[in-house]
């Protein structure tokens, strides 16, 4: 397994390395005339990829603690029904033991 996952490291570096010698072209950013920015197109592509696992690891979070949450609070109305079904249940009549 541990061949498969080094194999697979080196290539996607491979790739990046050769995406990033093809993709050296620089481009120039401005927003209303606010600031402008000249940076190559791998970098764009980088920056914007790297922004997106950051917001989607950020929504991850949240989503897993709201999950979290319900999972605590139908924990708690599981024990509580439980802790209800004991109050009324009647009692177990003595049998007689021949």
């Amino acid at each position: 397994m541990k061949v498969v996952y080094t194999i697979l490291v080196v290539l996607f570096i491979i790739l990046i390395v050769t995406f990033s010698l093809a993709n050296t072209t620089p481009v120039e950013l401005k927003y209303l005339d606010l600031f402008r920015l000249t940076i190559p197109v791998y970098m764009l592509i980088f920056i914007s990829f790297l922004l997106g696992v950051v917001f989607t690891g950020f929504l991850g979070i949240v989503e897993r603690f709201r999950m979290s949450r319900t999972i605590n609070r139908l924990q708690k109305q599981i024990r509580d029904l439980k802790r209800e079904l004991r109050v009324q249940e009647p009692p177990v009549p003595p049998q007689d033991v021949p």
